[in-house]
């Protein structure tokens, strides 16, 4: 019997899995990225937001003091 997740909640744990995959600095690849869709089985939306979200996200790391 399968469980009930709020909504939203596969990408968030994909978002984490991909944090975890990719290292705390290193920007995801896409082969991450579909890695992702498939192993949390997100739809092509979800994907989207998943590259987008990665792109978008600014760098991590030291800044300016």
């Amino acid at each position: 019997m399968s469980t009930i997740m709020p909504e939203g909640e596969l990408l968030r744990r994909a978002v984490a899995w991909i944090c975890e995959q990719s290292g705390e600095n290193a920007a995801p690849t896409p082969r991450i990225i579909d890695e992702a869709a498939v192993r949390f089985n997100l739809g092509p939306l979800d994907q989207e937001a998943l590259t987008r979200f990665f792109r978008q996200r600014p760098p991590q790391g030291d800044g300016p003091a």
